[in-house]
């Protein structure tokens, strides 16, 4: 669900307000986490208490929002409905206190070579994970998003998870870890308008990955305990932005056909890394941190080989994207 509601909110949004509304998903993602310590907190004795509480928000959420919601615009468009995805913008444009012109029209980004558009077959547009594979454009694109993606969530589940190790309250540890998480999401949107989505991911992972190697360094008892402590805060605070900026990262690295494909490659990864995290931290010690540091400094790297994607338009099938990076490497 958290994935297609971030293609949901994103696809709508022009290339200059798309980052700020990617990244705004997530002030609730860390504002659930804080929520989720305080239901914790009153409700220790039993898991299943738990489980049926945090349930209840989700069927909030089916009977109080989903009627509320549109399809995307993009959807429409790849299945040959321009009028229904007009019908969705000019919706969003009234209630935004503007309007489309009447002779406007919608035309898919491989459609746009042709005159004619009345010739164009009037067939839905489609694509899978074997056709990113396929593509030598996408596929080494899907492989880095993938292992960025692994060491990305083996770092920020770890540093979650890791409290146990600095020997701190669990609660409030964890409260801190998600309250941190806020200013990045904020400092993140700021920069992005300035650096662009790449310049970022490299930044934030080599911060979060620095500090992590510096806290394995420290000792776990007095002073030392509490620069551990300061340095693991500080480092998810880089990896948590990285983890959100991967998510508007890969939405714009791949066109409308197969994105929603892509990013659960993207998403499966993070699942991986939420597996391997706890195999790291039970290492205990300043061992976990100094994995953690690595995975950030080499994801880092990694990210060198990536395009950037600031300010390019939000591709809608995989001929277009071609074309459209054809015409940018030319120009």
């Amino acid at each position: 669900m958290g994935t297609t509601a971030f293609v949901l909110a994103t696809e709508p949004v022009g290339p200059a307000y798309r980052a700020t509304a990617g990244m705004s998903v997530f002030y609730f993602f860390s504002t659930g986490i804080i929520a989720l310590t305080a239901i914790a907190y009153l409700f220790p004795s039993s898991w299943r208490t738990l489980y049926l509480i945090t349930t209840l928000p989700t069927l909030f959420f089916i009977v109080a929002i989903l009627p509320f919601i549109s399809e995307s615009p993009h959807w429409y468009l790849i299945r040959r409905k321009p009028e229904k995805a007009l019908e969705i913008m000019r919706s969003i444009s009234k209630k935004n206190g503007r309007f489309l012109p009447d002779r406007v029209s919608l035309v898919l980004d491989c459609d746009k070579s042709h005159s004619n558009t009345n010739n164009i077959a009037d067939v839905a547009i489609s694509g899978s994970i074997i056709d990113v594979i396929r593509s030598s454009l996408t596929r080494w694109r899907l492989v880095l998003s993938t292992i960025i993606s692994l060491f990305c969530s083996v770092t920020y589940y770890g540093l979650t998870l890791n409290v146990v190790n600095l020997k701190t309250n669990l609660y409030i540890s964890v409260v801190i870890n998600s309250v941190c998480e806020l200013p990045a999401f904020t400092l993140a949107t700021i920069l992005l308008e300035r650096f662009g989505c790449r310049k970022l991911v490299i930044g934030t992972m080599w911060f979060g990955g620095a500090f992590c190697m510096a806290g394995s360094l420290m000792g776990g008892d007095g002073a030392m305990a509490v620069g551990r402590m300061v340095c693991s805060v500080l480092g998810i605070f880089g990896i948590s932005a990285t983890y959100n900026l991967l998510l508007v990262y890969t939405t714009e690295l791949f066109p409308t056909t197969v994105r929603n494909a892509a990013l659960g490659c993207i998403q499966q990864a993070e699942q991986i890394g939420a597996v391997v995290a706890p195999m790291v931290v039970v290492m205990g010690q300043g061992l976990p941190l100094m994995v953690f540091g690595l995975c950030g400094i080499v994801g880092g790297v990694m990210s060198f080989y990536l395009p950037e994607t600031f300010n390019q338009p939000l591709y809608d099938t995989m001929a277009g994207m071609e074309d459209g990076e054809k015409a940018r490497e030319g120009a």
